[in-house]
């Protein structure tokens, strides 16, 4: 006689796991999706990514050392870049964004464009400090900062510069500037600036029985619990902007 068919212990077996990895996910505090930030170079007012900013900046320096600009070939080796035509497309981006000129059929017809004085874009009020590390009293200094208008949020946007480390592992370091967009509820795992008993500080978001956890990326340091009616959602980080000269 043949044995009972195993559906239901396995599917028994398959629901403690699920149940296992749900209670690990939130002891862990296992984001539900990846972090997606911008992460943007200022040169003057332009905006770049860091692999432009990589391109630009060893352009730069070999016309300063050599008098002429690199080769694509150079540009591909000194980066690590296997195919010419990848170094052709960040040279193309660079270009549309007015940083570089290039003439065509010409080995070395690549030129710098000095760095804008004025932006294009949007003026967003720039609102002081926020802590990446142990919250601080908000400083809410009213000036303004210049953005592309495709970093702005879908309503009100606002930046912040932060102060600390405690967002360090998640690619936010102490002189950043976030770009916020004014939010007053947020997804689990979401990087958000929020008021703790009237204090500001920029950390991972999550909801969990009643209460609020504010999660650095940051091992070192150990999140904030307080209850949802101590916590001030100000808005949710959507880019940021980093000097580098």
């Amino acid at each position: 006689m043949p044995a009972p068919p195993a559906t239901s212990a396995a599917a028994e077996l398959l629901q403690r796991s699920r149940r296992r990895i749900s209670r690990n996910r939130r002891r862990r505090y296992i984001p539900e999706g990846p972090l997606v930030l911008r992460r943007l170079f200022a040169y003057g007012a332009i905006v770049l990514t860091r692999r432009q900013k990589e391109v630009l900046d060893f352009v730069t320096r070999h016309i300063d050392r050599h008098g002429v600009a690199p080769t694509l070939h150079e540009i591909g080796r000194h980066l690590k870049l296997k195919s010419v035509a990848t170094v052709h497309k960040h040279l193309r981006r660079l270009e549309d964004k007015g940083a570089v000129r290039r003439l065509t059929h010409q080995s070395r017809a690549l030129a710098v464009v000095p760095s804008p004085k004025t932006a294009a874009g949007a003026r967003i009020p720039l609102l002081g400090t926020v802590a990446a590390g142990t919250p601080i009293e908000p400083i809410e200094v009213p000036g303004t900062i210049a953005v592309p208008e495709e970093l702005l949020g879908r309503g009100e946007t606002f930046a912040l510069r932060v102060r600390g480390d405690s967002m360090i592992d998640d690619g936010i370091h102490d002189g950043d500037v976030v770009i916020v967009e004014s939010r007053r509820e947020a997804p689990n795992g979401a990087t958000v600036v929020a008021l703790v008993e009237g204090e500001a500080t920029v950390k991972r978001f999550y909801r969990r029985r009643g209460r609020i956890h504010l999660v650095p990326a940051n091992e070192r340091m150990k999140p904030i619990v307080a209850r949802e009616e101590d916590v001030e959602l100000r808005g949710v980080v959507i880019a940021l902007l980093r000097r580098y000269r």
